[in-house]
């Protein structure tokens, strides 16, 4: 925890202070979604492209109990807020960078840098896991390990620590520097140079040696001498503080051998002349990489090889998401039950925080294990962290935690382990929550997820919300700032979920959502999405609902503004908000541009309504064929915008661009656009710009072997031709398989191995030829995902993927998961 007076951190920033100065800093944030509260968070104002932390100062003033200000602009702050502190500094993010520099000065314990392409976060978590027994151990919360991630972490130093391993990325040129200054790293590890973030760089090697930069000033640097590119560099830079192991005689630890038995993996090695082994329970060659970094890390720090051995067979796997499910009792389970510390359980309750569409948040909480902190330490943070994310109840299970139950001044439990839990436990006792697991592996947590989890068949939707994450911002990056984005979250947000898509882009505050029909609308709102909510196609009779609900309607016709505007004179409403359709050539919907004139007197002698926006759909913005139409179209939405502009006397929002015309056609983004598709995942026009958000997968439920002459499946249509293997899968076209997917035409992943149907997809099962495949009950099977991709089976059976995706059944469970 930090403890910094105020005017201390004014003199490190060389800044200006403004207002109170008897304020003590404990902490610092860049995110005000994330501060439940704080007289003692310090909140920097970061700006980016598309966001600007000092547009949320005053909510966090005046509704979070945040009282001290990092900022760049001069505005009148102190009129405003009388309480507060604002420390002017021309940047905030150097301002940021600058203060965790000077932290990091403060700490004379060894510090580790890791950067490279892959294994950043397994070797730093992995080292945790290894190093615990002798170190208490700080380190990167997840994978922060940008600009902003990084000063993050450095804050979290302090002199309870003994050592510290943290992370560093970077996606441009001249970015390490910044972070070697602030990480001022004792060592080093490159863990491999990969294509990750390529686009910036002009080769790999240019990107290697801007990464090699992190180590400017380390006393050793380790990396794999297997890897020529990055040994060249290091020869040529800085060949006498390296430490390499490899297979390569010259390596300073040699692999001799490497062998895969038992669903583990043996490493003989020799180091100064003397031969070693050690192994770990993983058998891909990603996992050796990463533990014989985390080996040499540790003979650098002079552990015994002996000791360094008996710790990695006790490896466990890194948890790199929480996963979102829908629970019992109309209750959402958020599962993070794979391991426990401090810095994941601050990340996993921000994420409870988000939750909005239950009236309860439940805490179940493991002891936190091998922490490096004394337990009342650790547990007041604990206190502190739940008292400040909002929690309303916390179910604590293990024999540390419930000693210190005094601390926790919320609605609370106590178990002393997972059985006696259980045993107690009735789900009738939890509904209408949002329930976060949170449990050290040696607990099993699983068995609480199992009783918690509401029960659906094997066939499940995976829902990527860092991909939907970054699909969302790479369309940002097209706009200018000033532009508004509306999400689409229709037709079950294209097959991926309702409230929880909501809920991700309320947190992410896009400007619009919006929904096909007023009960979709109405769902939102009472899950808790504030966000104004346009509905597309309201139907005659939800005029009423919709008001009542808070929801926006378009307005297509002269009927539909006639029965609207006769409602709202019913209940007295004023300038409500309404969204006009403009048929500028697709002929489906909309004012036509003949009726606009007569529209006009309408919305003239209508003062209940308020347009707030003018809107129109293009016919073919995807295909260049097209495009001169397309033009076109965008003149005559242009020209009618202008004439009811200029006729009532204020300007509407304007927007007539979906996802493949954000892409295509930068001039007419207007004042806002409207993102579909390419926010789950497709692009007409890029593909490797997005990146794939859902995944359909089930498992294997029966194996047979089949001999010459015999049938299976209705009507007797797969006939066996050779002897094969036949599975069955538990998904079909109740499940949204489309039956044009039988008889060979779909291939599905098995694996590693794409496998035909055989016969006729029923309506709840499946037939798979899986000849050759070594094959056993249980085995995954992925339906869509990276392969096949939605297009693959778009194009098997002539469709689109946008029906792809809408046709999976909600019958199908849906898992969001976030790493």
């Amino acid at each position: 925890m930090l403890n910094y007076p105020v005017l201390e951190i004014t003199n490190i920033l060389n800044a200006k202070q403004i207002g109170k100065t008897d304020r003590t800093i404990k902490s610092v944030s860049i995110d005000s979604r994330s501060i439940a509260g704080g007289e003692n968070v310090l909140f920097f104002a970061l700006i980016g492209q598309h966001h600007d932390g000092h547009l949320y100062i005053t909510d966090l003033y005046n509704y979070h109990g945040v009282k001290a200000f990092v900022v760049s602009k001069t505005d009148s702050y102190l009129q405003q807020f009388p309480e507060a502190t604002f420390i002017h500094v021309p940047d905030t993010l150097q301002a940021l960078q600058k203060l965790a520099s000077y932290h990091r000065s403060r700490f004379t314990y060894p510090v580790l840098g890791i950067t490279g392409s892959n294994g950043k976060t397994i070797v730093k978590e992995w080292l945790s896991q290894l190093l615990s027994t002798d170190y208490r151990v700080v380190r990167s919360p997840k994978s922060f390990n940008s600009q902003v991630g990084v000063p993050l972490s450095i804050l979290q130093m302090d002199e309870t620590y003994q050592i510290g391993l943290f992370e560093a990325g970077i996606s441009l040129p001249h970015e390490m520097e910044k972070l070697e200054s602030i990480i001022a790293p004792d060592y080093g590890i490159l863990t491999n140079i990969g294509n990750a973030h390529q686009e910036n760089f002009e080769d790999q090697r240019q990107k290697a040696i801007e990464k090699i930069k992190l180590f400017a000033n380390t006393k050793q640097i380790i990396y794999c001498k297997d890897h020529s590119l990055i040994d060249s560099i290091f020869q040529q830079k800085t060949p006498k503080n390296t430490f390499t192991w490899g297979h390569s005689p010259n390596a300073d630890v040699q692999i001799k051998s490497i062998t895969i038995k038992n669903g583990s993996t043996t490493i003989r090695l020799c180091f100064k002349g003397e031969d070693y082994a050690f192994s770990i329970p993983f058998t891909d060659s990603a996992s050796v990489e990463n533990a014989m970094h985390c080996y040499c890390f540790m003979l650098l720090l002079g552990i015994e090889a002996e000791t360094i051995s008996s710790r990695m067979e006790r490896l466990i796997p890194v948890a790199m998401r929480l996963e979102l499910k829908e629970g019992v009792n109309n209750c959402t389970l958020i599962n993070d039950s794979y391991n426990s510390d401090i810095g994941s359980l601050s990340i996993a309750l921000d994420f409870l925080l988000q939750q909005k569409q239950h009236p309860q948040r439940i805490l179940i909480l493991s002891d936190i294990l091998q922490s490096g902190q004394s337990p009342k330490v650790l547990y007041t943070e604990v206190a502190r962290l739940i008292s400040e994310k909002r929690v309303d109840k916390l179910i604590g299970i293990g024999k540390d935690i419930g000693e210190f139950a005094n601390l926790f001044k919320v609605e609370k439990e106590f178990f002393s382990n997972t059985n006696e839990f259980l045993d107690s436990f009735s789900r009738r006792q939890i509904f209408n929550s949002a329930i976060l697991l949170k449990g050290s592996r040696t607990f099993h947590f699983e068995r609480i997820s199992a009783v918690l989890e509401r029960k659906a068949h094997r066939t499940v939707m995976e829902v990527n919300l860092n991909a939907l994450e970054h699909n969302l911002n790479y369309f940002r990056s097209l706009l200018k700032p000033n532009v508004k984005v509306m999400a689409l979250v229709k037709a079950f947000s294209y097959g991926s979920g309702s409230y929880e898509i909501a809920n991700l882009l309320q947190f992410h505050r896009i400007d619009y959502l919006g929904v096909a029909f007023a009960d979709e609308g109405v769902s939102l709102r009472e899950a808790g999405i504030t966000l104004p909510i346009i509905v597309l196609n309201p139907s005659f009779g939800t005029y009423e609902l919709m008001i009542e609900y808070n929801l926006e309607p378009e307005i297509f016709n002269f009927s539909g503004l006639n029965e609207f505007v006769e409602i709202l004179g019913r209940s007295g409403v004023d300038t409500y908000p309404i969204h006009l359709k403009i048929d500028s050539g697709m002929h489906r919907l909309g004012f036509t541009s003949n009726e606009v004139d007569e529209l006009i007197a309408k919305l003239k002698g209508c003062p209940s309504i308020k347009v707030q926006s003018i809107f129109s759909h293009l016919a073919s913005s995807e295909d260049c064929e097209h495009d001169s139409f397309t033009q076109e179209q965008i003149y005559c939405f242009s020209s009618i915008c202008d004439q009811i502009s200029k006729s009532i006397g204020y300007s509407p929002i304007r927007h007539i661009l979906n996802s493949a015309g954000i892409e295509r056609f930068p001039l007419a983004h207007f004042d806002m656009v409207r993102l579909g598709i390419g926010l789950y995942g497709v692009s007409s026009v890029d593909q490797t710009k997005l990146q794939n958000v859902s995944t359909l997968k089930t498992h294997v439920i029966q194996v047979k072997h089949l001999t010459i002459g015999e049938t299976v499946g209705y009507n007797r249509k797969g006939v066996i031709t050779k002897p094969s293997t036949i599975i069955t899968i538990p998904i079909g076209y109740a499940d949204g398989l489309n039956r044009k997917l039988s008889n060979g035409c779909g291939q599905f992943l098995l694996k590693g191995q794409l496998v035909p149907t055989i016969g006729n997809v029923s309506m709840d099962t499946c037939l798979l030829d899986a000849t050759g495949v070594d094959v056993k009950e249980g085995d995954e099977v992925v339906i869509f995902g990276k392969n096949p991709t939605i297009f693959d089976l778009a194009k098997a059976i002539e469709t689109i993927p946008y029906e792809v995706l809408t046709s999976i059944s909600r019958r199908v469970k849906r898992v969001y998961f976030q790493e």
